[in-house]
């Protein structure tokens, strides 16, 4: 996907003019590269991480198969670790994404949710141990 199909598909999915969608787009990346060059990290929870990494200086051969050998001095490099929900996504593990106007109607129905897992943890039937009874005899 380029930038512009980005764009495109934010305006699609929030009802943004694509003029608004792109000026979100050029925000949100240029608060990135600005956190990342004031060697900040920026976490967004269940996405994913942008950090900083530096590779260490390193001895490579000159050209392929020489002897020859040049130092490449330490460089600084951004990375992206994905998160928990972003990488079930990918594996087809995850569940639906939920929105803000989503997230009022999870809300509502949480406490019906709790109520049928109590109601199942009680009506389970308690596991024997091993031994038959916890009580040692004499």
């Amino acid at each position: 996907m380029q930038k512009t199909q980005l764009i495109d598909a934010i305006a699609k999915e929030s009802g943004m003019t694509k003029v608004d969608a792109a000026k979100a787009v050029n925000a949100t990346l240029k608060v990135i590269q600005t956190t990342l060059t004031g060697g900040e990290k920026i976490t967004i929870p269940g996405f994913g991480t942008f950090v900083v990494r530096e590779r260490g200086e390193r001895t490579v051969p000159a050209r392929p198969g020489s002897t020859e050998k040049i130092t490449v001095p330490p460089t600084k490099y951004a990375a992206f670790s994905a998160g928990s929900d972003l990488k079930a996504a990918v594996s087809g593990k995850a569940k639906e994404v939920a929105t803000t106007t989503d997230k009022a109607e999870t809300e509502s129905a949480a406490p019906v949710a709790k109520a049928e897992v109590k109601e199942k943890a009680e009506t389970k039937p308690k596991a024997k141990s091993k031994s038959g009874s916890s009580k040692k005899k004499k």
